[in-house]
């Protein structure tokens, strides 16, 4: 199968970049872990999104991870900006997505490590550094999964939106425009599940779940589930059928049957909701 990866790039250094990516993956792991539930405060950014030491300092030990290991490489990430933006290959960091889930103990936060070339997503990770679970993918392969509770990489047939698990992280995501889209999805759903930030994608990998439609997210909050979410047999796009892109909405639906997605796009469209 071919892969969006430079043409020179051969299994032996696809396998690099992956190691690379679990390396940073193992070192944040280990930033994280004492701060969990340590009663550990936060900061509100420009945003008014909180942000930790836990996140910043996790980020740094995977940028000089990467930084070490794949110098020929650029790296985005969310607390420290752009390194390198001239490089084709460009890693895309969020320390700890799930900043909120984090500070309050729930353990569905999740580091996320993705990896572009030329805007395009060809490596994730994402690593929930409490429980032990981490789901990693390369373009055009089978997603990985390793953790202590059992599941196997692959999302579950759904024939129909009616018989469909649907989650979101918080209605907060929504704003007037699109509160009534995601209603509109959500009663053609069998039933809806709040909570989960990056680990209900990972759910979804592990055929858990069905849908997951949410809006206002960032290149770091989706950089890493597409690799993931396709080589389980998923498909991720924006909420009309587009691929994410960095100046795209923000708006992000993930499938694990992708031929829901004409019907879900349908469910989201402004054009639909207008017409009621």
């Amino acid at each position: 199968m071919t892969t969006p990866f430079p043409p020179d790039f051969g299994p032996a250094d696809r396998e690099r970049l992956l190691a690379a990516a679990h390396a940073a993956a193992d070192v944040a792991g280990a930033v994280i872990r004492p701060f969990f539930r340590s009663g550990l405060g936060a900061e509100l950014k420009g945003d008014q999104t909180p942000v930790t030491v836990a996140d910043r300092t996790a980020e740094q030990t995977m940028r000089a991870v990467l930084a070490e290991r794949c110098p020929e490489t650029g790296i985005l990430g969310e607390e420290f900006g752009l390194e390198r933006p001239e490089a084709a290959l460009r890693w895309v960091l969020d320390p700890i997505d799930g900043t909120r889930a984090f500070i309050t103990g729930r353990p569905s936060f999740g580091v996320l490590i993705g990896l572009l070339f030329e805007g395009v997503p060809v490596l994730g990770l994402i690593d929930q550094p409490v429980i032990g679970e981490r789901w990693s993918a390369i373009a055009g392969e089978p997603t990985r999964f390793t953790g202590p509770f059992g599941g196997t990489p692959g999302t579950r047939p759904c024939p129909a939106l009616a018989e469909a698990e649907l989650s979101c992280t918080a209605p907060s995501m929504m704003d007037a425009d699109t509160a009534p889209r995601f209603a509109a999805l959500e009663a053609r759903a069998r039933r809806t599940s709040w909570g989960g930030d990056c680990y209900a994608y990972g759910l979804l990998a592990l055929g858990q779940i069905d849908i997951i439609a949410e809006r206002d997210m960032k290149i770091w909050d989706w950089a890493a589930l597409v690799p993931v979410l396709e080589g389980a047999g998923g498909s991720v796009t924006d909420w009309a059928g587009r691929r994410l892109a960095a100046d795209g909405d923000g708006s992000v639906l993930a499938l694990g049957n992708p031929s829901l997605l004409e019907e879900a796009v349908a469910a989201l469209s402004p054009a639909e909701h207008a017409a009621k």
